[in-house]
């Protein structure tokens, strides 16, 4: 009997948490799960459900998770709808959550990157430790976190379950997105220019995509990059290489700025932001290289999407990152700016190298799909339903 499944989609606009969203309702529509879904969202986020089935039904709710009134207004919502069960996609779980529910943790980098001290931690620590005890079941994105939940907050291994998530396919699908001015495959090269000439992108770049938050360690990307500038400065194809960021809160971080200023290198480094979508996979697939020398990932997607997008990866081996990269990225040491110089300097002065690793990239990103992703989570779904107290 099809199960009334609950599912807190209000970050589908995210791009993390979004694609994770977008991503399994739509490859669960596409392998034919029978359940009905009630999709919590903000009105304004209607049309992010567009071609769904009439088994994914939208149910408006203006209150975002962080609201205080939140932890009251969701449960009792909840309760309203009589759901079999609640899938809460990410870890922000209201404390007073009717149950069954299941939760997917992308991260824990609140507990293992932030400080590991004082009240506050241990606040969010025994907040984390109930929301995951009290759910049916836990589905950790990695190896890494599931690594995380067991041994930093403590949930027994036998509630975990590891589901990998994957990129957007339409990082692999190389036509033009909906924003788009023409459409079929021989517009997506006439889309690069357009995009990219909008942006006054006329040389060669490194790219890094994602939040600029401490543990992106951006500052010893940024020192990296001036050290392979100077190195480069005669080389014919790379003397004016530039770095490109794209990455929101950029001015929540001023040390960011202030080692662009310092490495003097502040007119070859470009913030750009927030981008569409469509302008991103144009960054990607444009890039002479993706760098990503992060210290803490759940998961790692920027780097699958670059490869997706047939883009060599300069990558950290830190945490989730080596099991998700495998032996398709340049792995570089996070701590040590002139070995992520180093990586950097390699990809970019072979040829050879590069074409192996965007070979080597394509069939890294195969190995993972929406559609395993939507099987295993429904199977956790059908397990879950009816094992807790409502």
């Amino acid at each position: 009997m099809p199960l009334r499944i609950a599912f807190d989609a209000r970050h589908v606009r995210d791009f993390g948490f979004g694609t994770y969203i977008r991503n399994l309702l739509h490859a669960m529509a596409a392998i034919g799960v029978p359940h009905h879904f009630l999709l919590i969202s903000r009105e304004e986020d209607r049309h992010e459900f567009d071609g769904l089935p009439a088994n994914f039904e939208r149910v408006f709710y203006e209150k975002r998770d962080t609201d205080k009134d939140n932890q009251l207004a969701f449960p009792w919502l909840i309760r309203r709808l009589k759901v079999d069960l609640s899938h809460i996609p990410l870890v922000q779980v209201p404390l007073l959550m009717p149950r069954p529910y299941v939760v997917t943790v992308h991260d824990l980098s609140a507990l293992v990157f932030e400080a590991r001290a004082g009240w506050r931690h241990e606040a969010r620590l025994m907040t984390l430790r109930r929301a995951f005890q009290r759910a049916a079941r836990v589905m950790a994105v990695s190896d890494s976190t599931m690594h995380d939940v067991v041994n930093i907050v403590g949930i027994p291994s036998s509630k975990v379950e590891r589901i990998y998530g994957a990129p957007d396919p339409r990082f692999s699908h190389h036509l033009p997105g909906g924003d788009a001015r023409a459409a079929g495959p021989e517009a997506w090269e006439r889309e690069q220019r357009r995009i990219l000439e909008r942006y006054q992108v006329n040389y060669p770049f490194l790219l890094y995509a994602g939040t600029i938050r401490p543990q992106k360690n951006i500052p010893r990307l940024i020192e990296a990059f001036a050290l392979v500038k100077r190195e480069l400065a005669n080389d014919p194809k790379y003397s004016d290489l530039r770095l490109i960021i794209i990455g929101d809160e950029i001015s929540r971080y001023p040390l960011v700025r202030q080692t662009v200023l310092q490495s003097r290198i502040d007119g070859a480094v470009r913030f750009l932001g927030f981008v569409s979508l469509n302008a991103l996979r144009v960054f990607f697939g444009a890039a002479e290289a993706f760098v990503f020398p992060s210290l803490y990932e759940g998961f790692g997607l920027p780097p699958l999407e670059a490869m997706a997008s047939g883009t060599a990866v300069v990558c950290s081996k830190s945490t989730s990152l080596a099991e998700v990269v495998g032996d398709a990225a340049m792995i570089v040491s996070p701590d040590n700016v002139f070995d992520i110089a180093r990586g950097i300097r390699e990809v970019l002065q072979s040829t050879e190298l590069r074409e192996h690793m965007i070979t080597r990239g394509y069939a890294q990103v195969a190995r993972f799909t929406w559609e395993a992703t939507a099987r295993q989570v429904n199977a956790v779904y059908e397990a879950s339903a009816g094992g807790g107290i409502r």
